[in-house]
């Protein structure tokens, strides 16, 4: 009998950054923006493990009433990864990980 076939993670340098889920949400946007824009939903897993604080016209901090969020009573500013179409990111750093915490297929009205 064969070994059932998993997927195998993909093993983080020690300079990279950890994705984590913050939410259930989170996790639900990933897999559906995942299967409407994978290519550049893996651009985006490299962009975040490797340096997700810098910012640029894809990845920067939020604005105004988004800029901050609390996890765990220790408040964060908050990021985001914009992607085609609308499509977002929304992740805040903490230590070594990228918790994210909402991933829009299309732009998020809070945001407009």
């Amino acid at each position: 009998m064969s070994p059932r076939q998993t997927s195998v993670p993909r093993p983080l340098r020690r300079s990279e950054y950890q994705i984590t889920f913050g939410t259930s949400n989170a996790q639900k946007g990933w897999t559906d923006v995942l299967a409407t824009q994978r290519n550049a939903v893996v651009a985006a897993w490299e962009r975040l493990t490797v340096d997700p604080l810098a910012d640029d016209t894809t990845c920067h901090g939020m604005k105004g009433d988004l800029e901050f969020i609390t996890r765990a009573g220790k408040t964060h500013r908050r990021r985001q990864y914009e992607l085609s179409s609308g499509a977002r990111i929304w992740f805040y750093v903490d230590e070594r990980s990228v918790v994210l915490t909402d991933v829009h297929t299309h732009h998020p009205n809070s945001t407009k």
